[in-house]
């Protein structure tokens, strides 16, 4: 007799493979979802697959099933970190994959799954959004719903709403699929409800997004021109020489007359960091050369600028010129890349790895990201600043009527993350209904407009300048209201409400019946 046959596996309980293959085909959906595949509606099949397989799994199942979904979503989604440190990359993806495994563990197996689980997700994506280091935003389902139905939410509840919706779809998704199997045999056409409460719920929420504020009519226009200067991509910083950046930048700008057509901008907006001096700004001699084109381009200039203020420190901020040649205003960037722009814990992780690409770490900011200049009140995020929504809400609140993006993510080969930011742009103005401008040094730079869609943009590594007029808004949407805060306590409540019902209703009441069929055939009920 086999060791199998003298301790079978336990009824109920599913092999491994059952396990690690759904929630792992889960997760590829969802990464497929994503920039740059976009295949949005992935997502829904994706999540309800994995709703599906943690049915009936004990609590150290569901984390694990969990855990093999967020590596399925991560381990492409977040596969670039490698390039940077193969072990650093692969520990980041396996410490953000407990995020989808914690919320797995957080919704019970049975009854109550459905509205536990997207509130869950919830939860958790609003963790990843501050923690480790700060957050690490990249990967979020919301990035590939921006070009799909549901990408009008945001301006209801940003990018957690968003999340929420695809896995009560998933949700209903699933329901609907196990329903169909289970009634396959009994040729009837019930639905089950759940499913069409969840059905109703994302239809409403859609429908309401479509004629909710989304920043309102115009109350003016803003010529403005993004300059990319172009250049090799896939370099680290250290590999680039940044006189040659700077003068890309300039030979670029003088392009500028060429695709004007007549009209010159109000606004020139350069990249992220393509300005960079050791000391201050005003004592190199580029202030001088930035303060002359300002001049010569009657307009306010804004640039990316780095400044090395000591041996351990830099400042990454973004500074503007006004058409006389003076600065007027500037920002320094509040949300630094962990392990990109500073080391956290740097005496540490020493140990571990050579930190010789990260020698300095970046000077975190503490502004609202407004920069009150000539052309107008522009709402600033600085590159990796645009995939934290509240970074957008917050300068939309004190009074900016369009907002920026300059970046610089040329040290990226491939076009997962330029993509990405291009979703997580195209999300920003659609929660704050806002018209939006970014600019990168090697690509993407993009004018995207107040619902979210992308009106021009350039290419990958090319030289190029776009000039466009964008709309200057003041109007609020919902989200800019209220804000999180909304999406977080249903989310809560979800979670909440999902347990009551597991508690109510434990178990399956299928096997339940069954059960009870079986004691009445051999005589336990009925015999008072």
């Amino acid at each position: 007799m086999s060791i199998r046959q003298r301790w079978p596996r336990p009824a109920g309980r599913p092999r491994r493979g059952h396990i690690a293959v759904p929630s792992l085909v889960a997760g590829a959906g969802l990464a497929l979802s994503l920039p740059p595949w976009g295949f949005w509606i992935l997502a829904f099949p994706a999540a309800g697959l994995a709703w599906w397989r943690l049915e009936g799994l004990g609590r150290k199942s569901r984390l694990l099933a969990g855990w093999l979904v967020g590596l399925g979503l991560f381990l492409p989604g977040l596969w670039w970190s490698t390039s940077f440190n193969l072990y650093g990359g692969i520990l980041l993806i396996c410490i953000e994959a407990l995020a989808i495994a914690v919320a797995c563990g957080m919704a019970p197996s049975r009854r109550g799954r459905s509205i536990a689980l997207p509130g869950a997700m919830v939860l958790l994506e609003a963790l990843r959004d501050s923690w480790p280091f700060g957050g690490l935003p990249l990967g979020s389902v919301a990035l590939g719903q921006i070009g799909g139905p549901l990408g009008r939410a945001a301006r209801l509840g940003g990018p957690l709403l968003l999340v929420g919706l695809v896995w009560l779809g998933g949700a209903v998704l699933g329901m609907l699929a196990v329903t169909a199997s289970q009634e396959w045999h009994h040729h009837r056409r019930r639905l089950p409800s759940g499913a069409l409460a969840g059905t109703a719920v994302v239809v409403l929420v859609v429908a309401f997004a479509a004629i909710a504020p989304n920043g309102g009519s115009p109350v003016g226009t803003l010529r403005v021109a993004a300059v990319q200067g172009g250049g090799l991509r896939g370099l680290r910083k250290f590999q680039v020489n940044p006189a040659i950046v700077f003068h890309r930048q300039v030979e670029a700008t003088a392009e500028i007359p060429a695709v004007d057509h007549g009209r010159p901008p109000a606004l020139v907006l350069w990249p992220e960091d393509v300005v960079s001096v050791v000391g201050l700004l005003a004592d190199s001699p580029d202030y001088g050369i930035l303060s002359n084109l300002a001049r010569k381009l009657h307009a306010t200039l804004v640039v990316g600028v780095t400044e090395t203020v000591s041996s351990t420190h830099f400042r990454n901020e973004v500074v503007a010129f006004a058409p006389d040649g003076q600065v007027v205003a500037h920002y320094e960037k509040v949300h630094r890349v962990p392990f990109g722009e500073y080391v956290p814990y740097r005496s540490f992780f020493s140990h571990l790895a050579n930190l010789s690409a990260v020698p300095l770490n970046a000077i975190p900011g503490h502004g609202n990201g407004v920069l009150h200049t000539p052309a107008g009140t522009l709402g600033t995020m600085i590159s990796f600043e645009v995939f934290f929504s509240h970074r957008g809400r917050l300068p939309t609140r004190n009074g900016a009527t369009v907002l920026i993006v300059p970046t610089n993510d040329a040290s990226y080969s491939t076009s997962q993350v330029p993509t990405q930011e291009i979703a997580a742009s195209r999300l920003q103005a659609m929660s704050e209904g806002r018209d939006l401008i970014q600019a990168a040094p090697t690509g993407f730079s993009a004018f995207i407009n107040h619902h979210g869609a992308v009106l021009q943009r350039t290419s990958l590594g090319a030289r190029q300048v776009i000039v466009r007029d964008v709309s200057l808004r003041t109007g609020k949407t919902i989200y800019e209201r209220f804000g999180e805060l909304p999406v977080l306590l249903l989310a809560g409540m979800a979670v909440l409400a999902g347990w009551a019902i597991a508690a109510i209703a434990p178990g399956d009441t299928s096997k339940r019946h069954s059960a009870l069929k079986t004691k009445s055939r051999h005589g336990r009920l009925g015999t008072g």
